[in-house]
């Protein structure tokens, strides 16, 4: 249990404490930052309060009092309501304000967590609540070394599938042979994915998030645009992803209006990843992207963040940069990864190009290969 790592983040943070709330395993962040494992799912409400100073203190229902044991810290418990009240009022004492799962109106969905009424509670007791997010970044989203030599590897082996997956497109070929051929090359590399890749040509690369299936699969022939997002890690326990999008078009000469969204789209991520650094937010980094792409008329066509956190799950927990579908005003810090993604979607073709920008202590860099050209295919 890391209680002294948590005490200097919120001291840090100028923050009295941090209250975990859970029931019915509502908040699988609470478990994780805790690293604690219930002994079953809990049916009644528990409490635990890692205050900045001093012991940790729990609140339990009665019938449920050993649901947090594993835990350190001075216990006490409740039945009814009212002593639920008195057992809150006890367990934050002196506390004036505290994190909790929560998001300002749901800013960042995977931090809103706690329920609405439990934050007023906490707050008719005197108490302001704030959101975890900036803590929740220091034990969900930094990497070990490990964990950063690791996605390393994973990005030599991607990258290297991804030049192959081009060269094996063949006229007929259709979208979801091409998926199943990376899916089979993955496994011979020794990498793991939950799901994906995703392979699209023309209007079908309009959908960010499309997937091909043995039912809706369209045929790569010449003349098409051809793009390919593929995200894995190493298949071992806490190995952490790589996630790159790259395009292509299938032909000697791509027709100019293709080639003119490919470099505005190229232009952006470049300059979001290169003024990316420690101590920059979430939306800063997207604004950087989506003013390339305003100035060059297409901001209706950007229809998506810039990129997200990078961890054990392809979608982390930290800083997503964002500034479209929420203000995401989390602080860039050292020990973290996130992908740089922007893309243009016409009704015919759409075009994305997707790196990975780890954050050091002083400085900010791309961890893998960037796309500069259109591959050539065929």
């Amino acid at each position: 249990m890391r209680v002294q790592e948590i005490q200097e983040a919120l001291r840090e943070a100028g923050l009295d404490g941090w209250l975990f709330y859970d029931h019915h395993l509502r908040d699988p962040l609470a478990y994780r930052v805790l690293q604690f494992t219930p002994p079953r799912t809990p049916s009644r409400r528990w409490y635990y309060l890692v205050p900045a100073q001093g012991e940790p203190r729990k609140l339990v229902h009665a019938i449920e009092s050993g649901m947090i044991d594993a835990l350190p810290g001075m216990k006490n418990s409740y039945s009814g309501w009212e002593t639920l009240t008195q057992g809150l009022r006890e367990l934050l004492g002196s506390c004036r304000t505290v994190a909790m799962q929560y998001s300002p109106n749901c800013a960042i969905l995977t931090v809103s967590l706690v329920d609405a009424g439990t934050v007023e509670q906490i707050r008719g007791l005197g108490v302001e609540v704030v959101t975890s997010a900036d803590l929740l970044q220091q034990f969900e989203a930094r990497w070990s070394e490990q964990q950063y030599a690791g996605h390393l590897e994973a990005g030599r082996r991607v990258d290297a599938v991804r030049r192959a997956a081009f060269q094996a497109i063949r006229a007929g070929m259709t979208e979801y042979a091409l998926q199943q051929w990376i899916r089979e090359a993955f496994e011979r590399e020794g990498l793991y994915t939950d799901h994906g890749p995703i392979v699209a040509v023309n209007s079908n690369a309009s959908d960010p998030h499309y997937e091909p299936t043995a039912e809706r699969t369209a045929i790569i022939n010449p003349g098409d645009v051809v793009l390919i997002d593929l995200w894995a890690k190493l298949a071992h326990p806490g190995s952490v992803y790589y996630d790159v999008t790259w395009t292509g078009y299938y032909g000697a000469t791509p027709p100019d209006r293709v080639q003119n969204v490919f470099n505005v789209v190229t232009e952006a991520r470049r300059r979001a990843s290169n003024f990316a650094a420690p101590g920059l937010q979430g939306y800063q980094i997207d604004d950087a992207a989506r003013d390339v792409i305003r100035a060059a008329g297409f901001a209706g066509q950007f229809i998506h963040r810039t990129g997200h956190s990078i961890g054990e799950d392809v979608h982390g927990s930290g800083a997503n940069m964002d500034n479209l579908e929420t203000h995401d005003t989390r602080t860039l810090i050292p020990g973290t990864c996130f992908s740089v993604e922007p893309g243009i979607y016409l009704p015919e073709f759409g075009i994305r190009s997707e790196v990975n920008v780890y954050v050091g202590q002083t400085s900010a860099q791309v961890t893998g290969e960037e796309q500069v050209q259109l591959v050539r295919v065929g």
